[in-house]
Formats: structure tokens, sequence, C-alpha cells
């Protein structure tokens, strides 16, 4: 029997609910209107991390079979980043290309376009952060895993080389340290 949704339900449905069955915000719960903020009081990165769990909720309702958040692991987060490569903009030389380790290259080649890595480093971050305020254990968290962690690692590191670009730690600075507690000595006398 299909149930028919009204329109305005099927519009709200995409806002992250309380799934009062798991006491966990979900992307793919119903809405209640008292659950609804406004969004203009929220900051581009709160908006951003709205907007990047409800698609992260509609894969999961459009994933064969589809999936609850509660039975979702670090492969189905790996699964959700390789279907992401397909609306990617940056170009990832394959080793077979003439232009592998140039940032720059001086003509146009058949590479595929992938999603950057600083762009998926960004996005597991803003998930990871949405799963943990929206009522998910640390310990349960299918954007920490370490699966998740190896990809994002394996992803910078081939990019990089692709590109002729080595992604390094920043080291801090260290602020000079003062040498006002002692008072400097004068020469020793000859």
């Amino acid at each position: 029997m299909d149930v028919v949704v009204p329109q305005v339900a099927q519009e709200v449905d995409s806002i992250i609910t309380t799934n009062l069955t798991s006491n966990m915000l979900s992307p793919t719960s119903s809405l209640t209107s008292s659950s609804i903020s406004s969004p203009s009081t929220l900051s581009r990165y709160e908006n951003q991390k709205r907007r990047d769990w409800n698609t992260f909720g509609q894969y999961l309702r459009n994933h064969r079979p589809p999936l609850n958040l509660a039975r979702c692991s670090g492969a189905h987060v790996l699964e959700f980043l390789r279907y992401l490569d397909q609306f990617g903009k940056t170009k990832v030389h394959t080793q077979l290309c003439p232009f592998f380790g140039h940032p720059n290259p001086p003509a146009p080649c058949p590479c595929p376009l992938k999603q950057a890595w600083g762009s998926l480093d960004a996005l597991i971050g803003r998930l990871r952060a949405a799963y943990e305020e929206n009522g998910g254990k640390p310990e349960n968290n299918p954007f920490g895993a370490r699966a998740v962690r190896l990809y994002l690692r394996e992803v910078r590191d081939s990019q990089a080389k692709a590109r002729g670009i080595s992604y390094e730690k920043k080291k801090r600075k260290r602020p000079p340290q003062s040498q006002t507690s002692q008072p400097p000595q004068p020469p020793p006398l000859s």
C-alpha cells in the first residue's frame, strides 16, 4: 500500500530531527515543527555542517538496501566518499599520464576529476562533529573509523604525488624566548 505524503512534509523531511527510538538526531527521521531553527542564526560552518548531514542522510535513504544511521559503518562512509568523487573538480593525474607529478600541466588530459583531499577532510570533520552533536557516541562514530582515516591519508598522498605537491604538516613557530631573567654578564678579564 502506497502512502501519499503531503508536499510540505516532503520538503521538510530533509531537515535533521529527533529519532525518538534511539534518542539521537538522525538524517533519516521525520520532522517535528518544534525542531526547525532559523538558518539565519547559524554560522556558515553550522549551515554547511547541516547541509552535509542532510546530504549524507539522503545518501543513506537512497542506498540499496536503505540504511539507518545506527547500522552505518566506516565502510559505508568510504562508499559515500567514493560516490562524491563523481562531483569532483580536481584533476588527479594517473601514473600513465605525461603530466603526472606536474602541479600546472601545460595541456588538457583525460585524467579523472575527483574531490580534493582538503574538501574530503573538511567534510569528514563536519560530519564527525554533527554525528556527536546529534547524540552519537564518539566510540561508535563511523566518520572517525580507522578505515576512513587511512583512506583520507591515501587520497592526500596520491593527490600530492599526482600533482607534484607535498602536504607536510606545518610546524608551529615557537615564540622567541626572552633573556630578561638574567642580566648580561661582562666578558671575563684576561
